[in-house]
């Protein structure tokens, strides 16, 4: 069989996240539901990371063996009469053997909207924190603390099953836009809800002018300070790229979505 590399545009505000889960429809599931009925056997999607119920993609990858001789073109092309307008599949990529959608990735990058102003129309899209002071010169001095190689675990929630919880944090950015503030966020690899308790807790500094060095104490513990880490909404999240190391040579035929 055929090994395919696809990229995925997705609105999470209409699925229980990416991973197939017993109470709620997924975007796997969508997406695998789709490629059966195309292929007539079952298929399954091995992605570069789950993201939570309400969260968005704009670039998530996902591999899969496909049983039928169909080129990247009419496989995309018969994935858009198959699935709903909340899923897009932007790009299909024929590929070698070795590339893997999780283990081969080695950066990926989240955008978070937080905005100072919720109204019916961006409430599904960006986040809202009420009766918080949003200071950025304040998140901005506490942001140094957290870039390179550290442990993340007091960002995250805990799992026995991924013990290693270090992660090199490459870049952390705030920008203004009209009533939103959004942060920039890349590193080689992100632990669960880390990117919202980062937010999170960069909220808390604001609002309580915390002293910037706290968040090293903060990495320090390895442990969530319940008083001033919190998750921040889903509903702003998005994942905006995934990097895989020589890509260009492990592909051998794509279809590209124009727009």
């Amino acid at each position: 069989m055929q090994k395919f590399l696809l990229k995925i545009a997705y609105d999470g505000s209409c699925y229980h996240g990416w991973q197939n889960q017993p109470n709620g429809i997924s975007v796997q599931e969508v997406l695998e539901n789709a490629l059966t009925k195309i292929a007539k056997t079952n298929i399954s999607l091995v992605a570069s990371g789950r993201t939570d119920t309400g969260v968005h993609a704009l670039a998530q990858f996902a591999h899969l063996y496909f049983p039928l001789n169909m080129t990247p073109q009419q496989i995309r092309l018969a994935l858009r009469t198959k699935l709903p307008d909340s899923i897009r599949v932007t790009e299909v990529h024929l590929i070698q053997e070795e590339l893997h959608a999780r283990y081969s990735a080695f950066q990926r990058s989240y955008k978070y909207i937080l905005t100072r102003a919720k109204n019916p129309f961006n409430r599904l899209y960006k986040s809202f924190v009420p009766y918080q002071k949003l200071d950025l010169e304040i998140m901005q001095k506490a942001i140094p603390y957290l870039l390179g190689e550290n442990d993340f675990a007091s960002f995250c929630k805990p799992n026995p099953q991924i013990p290693n919880t270090v992660c090199n944090l490459k870049q952390f950015d705030l920008i203004t836009q009209d009533n939103d503030i959004i942060f920039y966020i890349t590193a080689n690899r992100f632990l669960h809800n880390m990117v919202r308790r980062l937010v999170g807790t960069l909220i808390s500094f604001s609002h309580n002018n915390y002293e910037p060095q706290l968040m090293r104490e903060i990495l320090e513990a390895k442990i969530g300070n319940q008083n001033i880490i919190f998750t921040a909404p889903p509903n702003g999240l998005y994942l905006l790229d995934v990097k895989y190391p020589d890509l260009d040579k492990l592909i051998l035929e794509s279809s590209i979505e124009e727009i």
